[in-house]
């Protein structure tokens, strides 16, 4: 994504759109991980720390703005909507702090949820 200042271009990299994301969202209460379907098995499986990118989608949008889907694993009993309106709340807040570049929606996709 381009944005364009009185002193210049800033270039900002879809990764750190995801990393801000992933790191965001791992953080909320509840949250197990970033989750991936297998497109081999159709199973879902818990990302690691290294890897939680590929549990994010970001789409820049024609008005400078962001969209971000994100798919996670809960723990087991935790109230899905509570959880979800946090992670969008810090989603938002996270990325537009930090990159200046405002966040048009957050979609959260609860994948699976972990017992034990």
């Amino acid at each position: 994504m381009k944005l364009q200042t009185e002193k210049g271009e800033i270039r900002i990299s879809s990764d750190v759109f995801t990393n801000i994301t992933g790191a965001a969202a791992t953080n909320c209460y509840g949250v197990k991980g970033m989750a991936v379907r297998s497109k081999t098995d159709g199973l879902v499986h818990l990302l690691r720390r290294e890897s939680m990118a590929k549990g994010v989608k970001v789409t820049h949008n024609d008005d400078s703005t962001v969209s971000i889907e994100l798919h996670i694993i809960v723990d087991n009993g935790v109230n899905l909507t509570a959880i979800s309106r946090s992670i969008m709340e810090r989603v938002k807040y996270d990325v537009s702090r930090t990159t200046g570049v405002e966040v048009r929606n957050v979609d959260v996709c609860i994948d699976s949820m972990v017992i034990g």
